[in-house]
């Protein structure tokens, strides 16, 4: 058949109608194809679905503090507004902020970063996306505690690194061993994540925990340390400790820390980094190129809550403190959870696994995430399966709601709980 009017131009066009069918099938890149949806926001889509049905959900699947952004703060902001601060920002922040991010890494964890080794970015999910994707190669080796917060691991995916997960079950407090540490590292080893206070688990590393961790990492020059400290001031232990305070491996350590959790301004996003300046100005690279400065009135707040007293915060503090205790109490009760006491942040990270298998006659629950479907629809209470923190025998908790909520949102799980047989 010649080219006119038969075979090559059908065959041309069954190619270009596969094509089309294949770009519409799933057009998108493997990146974002291999990319897990946050578990902790699609719970709470769920519960806000289910709100909207009708039905009154008590949703402690977000960590996000209850409380209103303290009124000095937002006072700040809204000056910030009036005297004009409307413009793009530096990439790294105003100079005043990081000297005052400087100035509050020496008052209050002993830590020399100097205001051009700061870096602000548009929550600490971003300094974090940041530092992963300027420090990780393919190939390259993460180690991260396990459980971890959601984001690590799916960051790590995008630098096309490799995680490399140690466990801590919830007999040791679910925190890892110097031991555990050194095991998995290899020659290949980048990146060392860990968070204190720990989300999800609420695990606090103390001094001496830190310090054994330092003097693994002191013999592997080439493994740098992301320590995650968001919820800093969320600590029922002692002094908050860091694990760049000690002199064999500081050069080697990126802190990151933020707002929104110690001074309730989550929808602010606002975080910040301190790190090696070579660090720094790579994140301000890769960030330029992102986002470019975060957004100029929440800087001005964050100068101001970062240069003021600490009581609202140190009242929030007890406050969480006081839940802590009330939830911890209240779920001891529940027959089949193992709980252990979390020495900071605003969650619990219950053992359920107990419940594997049970069934109300409509449901079984087979793993966590059963688990928290079954609560989600019978009891209207939204927590998050264990599985998207890496433990699926586990389900968490949000404390960050008022006492009454949390009272009710217990009573309506071991109702639910007891139709399980």
């Amino acid at each position: 058949m010649n080219q006119v009017g038969g075979f090559y131009p059908l065959k041309r066009m069954m190619y270009v109608c596969s094509y089309m069918l294949t770009l519409e099938k799933n057009p998108l890149s493997d990146r974002i194809n291999s990319l897990e949806e946050s578990q902790t926001i699609g719970m709470s889509k769920l519960s806000r679905e289910l709100s909207a049905k009708g039905f009154d959900v008590i949703n402690l699947s977000l960590g996000e503090p209850d409380f209103i952004t303290p009124d000095h703060i937002r006072e700040a902001a809204k000056k910030a507004i009036d005297d004009g601060f409307t413009f793009y920002s530096p990439i790294s922040g105003f100079p005043e902020l990081r000297k005052a991010i400087s100035a509050k890494f020496k008052r209050e964890n002993n830590l020399d970063f100097k205001p051009e080794q700061i870096v602000v970015s548009t929550g600490a999910k971003q300094a974090i996306a940041n530092i992963i994707l300027s420090l990780v190669n393919p190939g390259d080796e993460v180690i991260i505690p396990l459980p971890y917060w959601v984001s690590y691991i799916e960051v790590v995916k995008l630098a096309e690194g490799k995680v490399i997960p140690v466990k801590s079950p919830i007999e040791s407090d679910y925190k890892i061993t110097p031991e555990q540490l050194e095991a998995a590292i290899t020659p290949n080893t980048k990146l060392f994540i860990f968070s204190s206070p720990c989300n999800p688990t609420g695990s606090v590393f103390t001094r001496d925990e830190l310090k054994a961790f330092a003097d693994v990492l002191a013999k592997y020059p080439n493994v740098y340390v992301l320590s995650d400290e968001i919820y800093e001031h969320i600590n029922f232990l002692d002094r908050h400790q860091s694990i760049a305070e000690f002199d064999s491996i500081k050069e080697r350590v990126i802190v990151v820390n933020g707002l929104s959790k110690s001074f309730a301004m989550t929808g602010w996003r606002i975080g910040y980094m301190g790190a090696p300046k070579w660090i720094a100005d790579a994140c301000d690279k890769m960030q330029g190129q992102i986002t470019s400065g975060t957004c100029s009135i929440s800087q001005k707040a964050a100068e101001k809550a970062l240069t003021s007293d600490l009581k609202p915060t140190l009242e929030m503090k007890e406050a969480f403190r006081r839940r802590r205790n009330l939830v911890v109490k209240l779920m001891k009760e529940i027959p089949g959870w193992k709980i252990n006491e979390p020495k900071g942040a605003f969650y619990v990270f219950p053992d359920v696994s107990s419940y594997f298998g049970k069934s109300d006659g409509e449901t079984t629950i087979r793993n966590a995430t059963d688990m928290c479907m079954y609560l989600l629809h019978k009891a209207h209470v939204s927590i998050v399966t264990g599985e998207a923190f890496g433990d699926d025998h586990c389900v968490r908790f949000s404390y960050a709601a008022a006492d009454d909520r949390l009272v009710e949102a217990i009573r309506r799980i071991k109702e639910a709980l007891e139709k399980l047989k």
